[in-house]
C-alpha cells in the first residue's frame, strides 16, 4: 500500500499545478468553461432554440437566454426520462438525480451526464484529495478504506434505460474503478434507503 500511496501522491501533485492555475486565472478558466458548455450544447434542441451557435460571450448569453425555472425545464426533462436524447445535452443521458422540490413538485429530477459526473463531481473529489495531500504530505489516505454512505437508488419506471436516485447514489453507481477499491461498505449496503438499517 505504501507504493500506491506514493503513486497517488505523485499524481495529485501533477493535479495541484492545474488547481494553482485556475486559482491564479479564475476568470479565464470560467470563460473557457462557458465556451465549452455553449459549444457542446449548440446542436441540442435547447441549444437551437436559444441560438447557442451565435453566443460568443456572457453578454450574448444574458441577452438571448431568459432566466429559467424548473417548471420551464420539466417537460424537456420528462422527455429525457422516457429515453429521448439530444434535448438539453448532446451525450446520452441515463441518470437523473432526484432532489426534494422547492417548487410546485414534491421532487425534481436533474439530468446527470457522464461529463457532469467526470468533470464536476469526480474531479471535485479528486481536487479535494489533492488539496488535502498537498497540505498534509504525511497523509496516508490510500493505506485504508473510506466509509461511504449514499442515498437511495431506484430504477426509473418511465424508460427501461433511465435510472434515478439521490445524487450520492447516482455517483456511487458510476464511481471510477480506482475509487471503488477504497470504498466500504459494499454497494448493496451503501444504497439501503433506511439509514438505521444501513
Amino acid at each position: 500500500m505504501t507504493f500506491i500511496n506514493s503513486l497517488v501522491t505523485w499524481i495529485m501533485k501533477k493535479r495541484m499545478h492545474q488547481i494553482e492555475l485556475f486559482i491564479k486565472y479564475p476568470n479565464e478558466v470560467q470563460d473557457e468553461w462557458f465556451e465549452n458548455l455553449i459549444t457542446s450544447a449548440e446542436n441540442t434542441e435547447w441549444g437551437k432554440k436559444y441560438d447557442y451557435k451565435n453566443i460568443k460571450n456572457v453578454d450574448d448569453f444574458r441577452q438571448r437566454f431568459p432566466i429559467q425555472t424548473y417548471d420551464t425545464l420539466k417537460p424537456y426533462i420528462e422527455r429525457m426520462m422516457k429515453g429521448e436524447q439530444n434535448v438539453l445535452w448532446p451525450s446520452e443521458i441515463k441518470w437523473f438525480a432526484k432532489s426534494s422540490g422547492t417548487t410546485s413538485d414534491r421532487s425534481k429530477f436533474i439530468p446527470v451526464s457522464a461529463e457532469a459526473m467526470e468533470e464536476c463531481h469526480f474531479k471535485g473529489g479528486k481536487d479535494m484529495i489533492t488539496l488535502y495531500c498537498n497540505n498534509r504530505p504525511e497523509a496516508k489516505l490510500f493505506t485504508g478504506k473510506t466509509l461511504v454512505l449514499g442515498g437511495s437508488h431506484q430504477v426509473n419506471q418511465l424508460h427501461a434505460d433511465s435510472y434515478y436516485g439521490d445524487l450520492s447514489a447516482v455517483l456511487l453507481k458510476n464511481l471510477p474503478l480506482w475509487a471503488e477499491f477504497y470504498r466500504t461498505p459494499e454497494l448493496a449496503i451503501t444504497l439501503i434507503e433506511n439509514y438505521e438499517e444501513k
